[in-house]
């Protein structure tokens, strides 16, 4: 009898499984052992709240409406960054060409990516919810902080997107310099550093352009100081967002494949 074909599809299923989740170890290993990536990421969003939502916080729903618009700047970082320059640097090592050769599981690549771009966006989320409610006074239901940590997390995958398809078309070197280019404005023009009410007319009226702002706005929901806009509209608009630019990329890899 031969136990090993009997065996084939049940260790093969393993075998795919285990391959996927060392790749994402060891992703995540790597990131942090990369204080340029791991250390802004997780410090920077913590450190301007609490600037700005704590120390200069004037009373009011200030350190509520920024524990929601922080959370976005610091999911958009990590996935940016963990996205834009990673897979730019792995491109110009030729790491990617070797993955194909390898007998890796398909998006196995792609998939550690994401994940941990999700979990140092849910560890930033996590951050930003305790100096909130610590330092900042700011008081939400269970169900309100548990939808606020869902809707940055998840809210990561556009700009995890938008990071896959700037790796695919800048070098290691330049890719630092494209993604803060592309991080910093989508910032401050979608009111994640400042209200719109604080922005000249102009800029406060071409926000819903930005995906950052679709992202803010059911963040702010949350915490029932968005816009009044429908969900369904900035849940579209990322959607589109995120399936657009993974398209795109897609289509740069293959070409390059």
């Amino acid at each position: 009898m031969n136990t090993l074909a009997h065996a084939t599809p049940a260790t093969g299923r393993h075998s795919l499984l285990r391959a996927r989740l060392l790749e994402a170890k060891y992703e995540f290993l790597g990131l942090l052992r990369t204080p340029i990536f791991a250390l802004p990421t997780l410090l920077f969003p913590l450190m301007f709240y609490l600037l700005f939502g704590v120390a200069m916080n004037r009373g009011g729903n200030v350190g509520q409406y920024l524990l929601a618009t922080y959370g976005v700047f610091g999911v958009m970082g990590a996935a940016l960054f963990g996205f834009g320059v990673t897979v730019a640097m792995d491109r110009d090592h030729g790491l990617l060409a070797l993955k194909r050769a390898l007998p890796v599981p398909p998006g196995a690549y792609l998939m550690s990516k994401m994940a941990m771009a999700l979990l140092f966006s849910a560890i930033v989320s996590l951050l930003l919810a305790v100096l909130a409610s610590t330092l900042a006074g700011v008081l939400l239901a269970p169900a309100q902080w548990l939808a606020l940590w869902l809707v940055h997390v998840a809210g990561a995958l556009p700009f995890c997107a938008i990071g896959l398809y700037i790796g695919t078309l800048a070098s290691g070197s330049a890719a630092p310099v494209v993604v803060n280019l592309v991080y910093l404005p989508l910032s401050f023009l979608s009111g994640l550093w400042l209200p719109l009410s604080a922005l000249p007319d102009a800029l406060a009226r071409l926000a819903p352009v930005w995906p950052s702002y679709h992202h803010a706005q059911l963040a702010l929901k949350v915490v029932g100081m968005d816009a009044g806009q429908p969900v369904a509209m900035h849940v579209g608009v990322l959607l589109v967002v995120t399936i657009g630019f993974f398209v795109l990329a897609h289509a740069r890899l293959s070409r390059r494949g």
